[in-house]
């Protein structure tokens, strides 16, 4: 077993192949959110209760779980294919309007006549979230839905690289569906990278990464990872327990830290010089990963490159996405 620190890298070879990924056909399946932003001061509290005035300045909407995946690889130049579930409402109709504004496909995108498109509502006050609020629901998708999202990634899969699997926990993910994209892939040359949710990590076996967080991680693990050792007997566990190729622990201000089945663990420190709002920061990590591997960067170069990214987009507040010259500026 070898380990290293990530910072030994040649970011002119990098820098080549952020250029080619806008040649990766990746397919983003998952969680379609839509995240609302509620923008005002605070000046006083509540006669009523004892809780903040918001007095609201502005109002903004982006998008959120794996549409916000499938904008991250979109802004690094790629031009990926969404797939999940709305509802027949406004709301999944603005997205599928915004997708197709953004120049990509929108038939990945199905239609549940009774399941509300999922919305995130944040209002925040002088760069704090004061308060969120949920309106979804979280239950599988239905059957039909599920074989129709399997069709069309059968359909497609000739043309596809990779494919991202965006897990946020509202019914898209499930033990079927993986299991379906696993027998699906096994004979074809396809990445399949994972950004998981907590209560489903028994689903994701045999993928090329998971991108858990230390929490995420020390929960399926079953223990706290509080230093060097118990982050190592976490990324060994899940390597072993998943039979995957490789699992990359994201460790907020501590960085990122690589492990992969050949034995190899590799330590990524942070590059962000401030943290201003970690939303979203899943996203641009399991994007920038994917595409460094579909454009056949090997797993810790593309671990190093989405450290880049992640720095890039922690230093913004509200869910934000990173782009191929930005990325290219800070390797």
């Amino acid at each position: 077993m070898s380990e290293a620190v990530g910072h030994h890298y040649d970011g002119k070879i990098l820098k080549e192949y952020v250029d080619r990924f806008h040649q990766a056909r990746i397919f983003v399946i998952g969680d379609i959110i839509m995240d609302e932003y509620v923008w005002g001061d605070v000046s006083r509290i509540s006669p009523e209760a004892p809780v903040p005035v918001v007095e609201v300045k502005q109002e903004t909407k982006m998008f959120g779980g794996a549409a916000n995946v499938v904008c991250n690889i979109a802004t690094l130049g790629a031009s990926p294919v969404l797939c999940g579930v709305v509802g027949e409402d406004g709301t999944g109709q603005e997205i599928i309007n915004k997708v197709k504004e953004m120049g990509l496909k929108t038939d990945g995108v199905l239609t549940e006549l009774d399941r509300p498109t999922s919305i995130k509502t944040r209002v925040v006050a002088r760069n704090q979230q004061v308060v969120r609020f949920d309106r979804e629901r979280r239950g599988d998708i239905s059957p039909e839905s599920l074989r129709r999202l399997l069709d069309y990634i059968e359909k497609n899969l000739h043309n596809i690289d990779g494919i991202v699997v965006s897990d946020y926990g509202k019914g898209v993910i499930s033990e079927d569906l993986m299991k379906g994209l696993r027998e699906l892939v096994r004979e074809a040359s396809v990445i399949v990278a994972v950004d998981p949710k907590t209560g489903n990590f028994e689903y994701y076996h045999e993928v090329d990464v998971i991108t858990p967080n230390h929490h995420e991680a020390g929960t399926f693990c079953r223990f706290d990872i509080v230093d060097e050792e118990t982050l190592k007997r976490a990324g060994r566990h899940m390597l072993d327990v998943l039979n995957c190729r490789s699992v990359l622990i994201t460790q907020g201000k501590h960085g990122m830290t690589l492990f992969e089945n050949s034995g190899e663990i590799t330590h990524i420190p942070t590059v962000a010089k401030q943290v201003f709002d970690v939303t979203g920061a899943g996203d641009t990590v399991i994007s920038t990963f994917s595409l460094g591997l579909t454009s056949g960067l090997d797993l810790r170069s593309s671990a190093i490159l989405s450290n880049f990214a992640a720095g890039i987009v922690v230093g913004k507040v509200g869910t934000s996405t990173v782009n191929a010259e930005d990325l290219k500026r800070v390797v």
